[in-house]
């Protein structure tokens, strides 16, 4: 897979796909902007080389097309038009190699009254629908970090389109252009909650539902040392063994699932919670099976015995997932810089040509 650099969900779908096996190789443009922090933590370029090409000169070009010719699957994340500035736009490059996959992430979408306008994952959020639910119901929204947009609505949304096309593709003969948009992607995310809105299950107050931290049993408490509880007792066994565990007795609370007792109900329990500190109530309900778990900070998440046994962080870096029976996925070390293994990586891809050699000499390429 030949990757074009970008943030966000880009490097993140490139990097899921290069832990499963795929070897990817990442264009960096030429003279784009530092990364934000060392290069050795940019975690999302992990498990691929990288080269800087320079796709504005004419042999950069002509040096980017031999490798796609060599691929099954381009990535970029681009705003729209960009990549047919380049002359690398889906109907120049798939007329040429007609059993590539062309995976487009963008924010917007390619087309639409906004598929040009700037963004980020707040913006893509709020007009799917699903910000507005998001935070308290007496605050505005809270976004949940760039989790939803970024990440589960756009680079694992680009991902399943890259392998269902590659499914397809076994079958047709044929590639095809993979349109994913974060705004689509939060959207799709929402189904659930649109389906119980629909059903009136759901309101459009935030704090008033299952699972926006309105209902009692749903929800996160302070403890006494300052620090949090999270309570995701849905199922009534659950509620019960939970409230059974505050020394409460679960007959005193009724009807769990209606509103009228929920705010009453969760400041009885809060007022319980912050008798004791985060660690007693964590020794005290690992004995029980109530759906009630601390609130770790990452490096408390990196250290709990449950992610170690799982393998689920090498430091603070989470390791590959899923996980596979037969061929194991696997994690790179990320690239010291732009350009870092590049040279092994066009061999295996180009061979030892002097055609790229003399795009280095020139200056238009970089690869160490």
């Amino acid at each position: 897979m030949i990757e074009f650099a970008g943030l966000g969900p880009t490097p993140f779908a490139g990097m899921m796909l290069a832990d499963y096996g795929a070897e990817v190789l990442r264009i960096e443009r030429a003279g784009a902007p530092p990364y934000l922090g060392s290069a050795a933590v940019q975690y999302l370029n992990r498990s691929r080389a990288s080269i800087v090409l320079d796709l504005k000169d004419a042999d950069g070009h002509e040096f980017a097309n031999r490798l796609l010719g060599s691929a099954d699957v381009l990535l970029e994340g681009y705003r729209p038009g960009v990549m047919e500035r380049l002359g690398l736009g889906p109907e120049t490059v798939c007329a040429a190699h007609p059993r590539l996959v062309y995976a487009r992430m963008s924010g917007w979408g390619q087309n639409g009254p906004l598929a040009r306008a700037a963004g980020h994952d707040i913006n893509y959020l709020a007009l799917s629908g699903a910000l507005h639910a998001m935070g308290p119901g007496d605050a505005p929204p809270v976004p949940p970090l760039n989790l939803v947009g970024d990440f589960g609505g756009g680079g694992m949304l680009v991902v399943g389109g890259i392998l269902a096309a590659l499914v397809e593709r076994a079958g047709s003969g044929r590639g095809q252009l993979v349109d994913a948009a974060m705004l689509d992607g939060a959207a799709l995310l929402f189904t659930q909650i649109a389906g119980w809105q629909a059903g009136g299950l759901w309101t459009e107050r935030r704090g008033d539902n299952l699972l926006d931290g309105g209902a009692y049993f749903y929800r996160c408490y302070d403890t006494a040392d300052g620090k949090f509880m999270a309570v995701g007792a849905l199922e009534e066994n659950f509620h019960d063994a939970f409230l059974a565990g505050l020394g409460f007795n679960p007959c005193d609370f009724p009807d769990r699932l209606d509103r009228r007792h929920w705010d009453a109900r969760a400041d009885r329990i809060a007022a319980r919670f912050r008798a004791r500190s985060r660690a007693e109530w964590t020794d005290h309900f690992d004995r029980l099976d109530a759906c009630v778990s601390p609130v770790l900070t990452l490096a408390e998440a990196a250290a709990h015995p449950a992610n170690v046994e799982r393998k689920v962080f090498a430091g603070l870096e989470p390791e590959p997932a899923p996980r596979f029976s037969r061929t194991p996925a696997r994690r790179g070390a990320a690239p010291a810089a732009a350009g870092s293994g590049g040279l092994e990586a066009l061999r295996d891809w180009a061979g030892d040509d002097r055609y790229w050699q003399t795009l280095i000499a020139r200056g238009i390429l970089h690869a160490d």
